[in-house]
């Protein structure tokens, strides 16, 4: 039910990230709203792409939107079809990298990107060792084959990294943890675990090219008339961010820096600000002078005496929650424009709570849902999230009239 059960499905698993949700999930939409080719489906929260890949490798013509530029170039190269020489050419190049690197001497002046504090991830040997791998990446000239190279190297890089999976995000494990003794067991190491992973995304690769038009684009899904080609899109599968004050800016960051999407903490609290629900640097102080432009929900009291009570723990997170659903409010009317009659919309949502009130989401999005003209709203427990108690995803299923 979640992005784990993508691990070992081919691209699917290529990289672990949060904004991933299950496969199992879309498959399952597709199977009982009786989906097929003439179907065109969209996913206006992109992420890493899981929505337009199921659909694609199903015959499922596909679009998504996001606005983050990393997503947006991972989903496309999971989408790209391979050739079964480009893929051996991947892998050949991939064990070439490897010898080189084993046998190198070490430039300690290699590039590595302005990550603040940057030795909180990882150690300077291991660093130093990073940076020659993607040095050499670089001079791939082949750009299909230097996008498989750089998606081995992001799997590389946060294997060495001095991180945690182990909470719903990320956190940082204690210094001491290293994975390697000496610098020579660094460069061995690297090498060997960049490689494998070489392996494992060749494996299958080819199998899973799509059958049917798939395809990101860069915009913002507020503004969703602006990015897409199309205003006939039948079906809606995604998974918008939560209000939970979850950035996933900060976890996307180190992928973000060694690719060349981000160069400073300014631009990283900037592209927060910019998505939904985003929270990390600056996004947080340009919340104090956020103002709503109308009253939502003004038919739903249960919502303002929600934002009333945890206005009084922390105005900020007040305002936060406040414009989430402004923001999504501005998603859904812009949806209409693009859904031809009789769309049916599929959100998968996780609630939130904060000190000791519950932000109901399920309900606030179906509310938004009936206010935006919406029929045959339903909420769906999809499972029980292993965090607090009162914790669940649902599905929010509507249909445009």
């Amino acid at each position: 039910m979640t992005y784990r059960g993508n691990v070992l499905q081919g691209r699917h698993g290529w990289l672990r990230l949060t904004p991933a949700y299950s496969l199992s999930v879309v498959n399952s939409i597709i199977e009982h709203s009786s989906v097929n080719s003439t179907d065109f489906v969209l996913d206006p929260f992109c992420g890493t792409g899981t929505t337009p890949l199921t659909c694609a490798l199903a015959g499922i013509p596909s679009h998504a939107v996001d606005i983050n530029p990393f997503l947006t170039w991972f989903a496309d190269v999971k989408l790209s079809v391979f050739t079964e020489n480009e893929i051996h050419a991947f892998v050949k190049l991939g064990q070439s990298i490897v010898c080189e690197l084993e046998k190198m001497k070490l430039d300690e002046y290699a590039w590595v990107p302005d990550l603040f504090q940057i030795d909180k991830w990882w150690n300077k040997a291991t660093l130093t060792v990073l940076a020659n791998l993607f040095q050499r990446i670089t001079l791939t000239k082949d750009s299909n084959i230097k996008n498989l190279l750089k998606i081995a190297f992001c799997r590389t890089m946060i294997h060495c990294a001095h991180v945690s999976f182990g909470h719903q995000s990320m956190s940082f494990k204690k210094k001491n943890d290293d994975l390697f003794d000496s610098l020579g067991d660094e460069q061995e190491g690297i090498a060997s675990h960049f490689f494998e992973s070489v392996k494992v995304m060749a494996e299958k690769t080819v199998d899973q090219n799509p059958t049917a038009e798939a395809k990101v684009f860069p915009g913002d899904s507020r503004f969703l008339s602006q990015s897409l080609p199309r205003n006939d899109y039948s079906l809606v599968i995604t998974s918008p961010p939560y209000p939970n004050r979850m950035s996933y800016i900060r976890e996307l960051r180190p992928y973000m820096y060694w690719m060349g999407f981000l160069s400073d903490g300014r631009s990283a609290g900037e592209l927060d600000w910019q998505a939904i629900g985003g929270t990390w640097g600056c996004a947080t102080s340009m919340l104090n002078s956020w103002n709503p432009t109308e009253v939502i929900m003004s038919q739903f009291p249960q919502f303002h005496k929600m934002l009333h009570e945890i206005e009084r723990e922390q105005p900020t997170l007040s305002c936060y929650i406040h414009k989430y659903f402004c923001d999504m409010k501005l998603h859904l009317g812009e949806l209409k424009k693009v859904l031809k009659r009789g769309g049916k919309c599929f959100y998968i949502v996780g609630n939130s709570k904060f000190y000791d009130t519950l932000v109901s989401v399920e309900e606030y999005f179906a509310c938004l849902f009936k206010e935006e003209g919406s029929s045959d709203v339903a909420i769906e427990i999809l499972r029980k999230r292993s965090s607090k108690k009162e914790l669940f995803e649902y599905i929010v299923s509507a249909k445009w009239k």
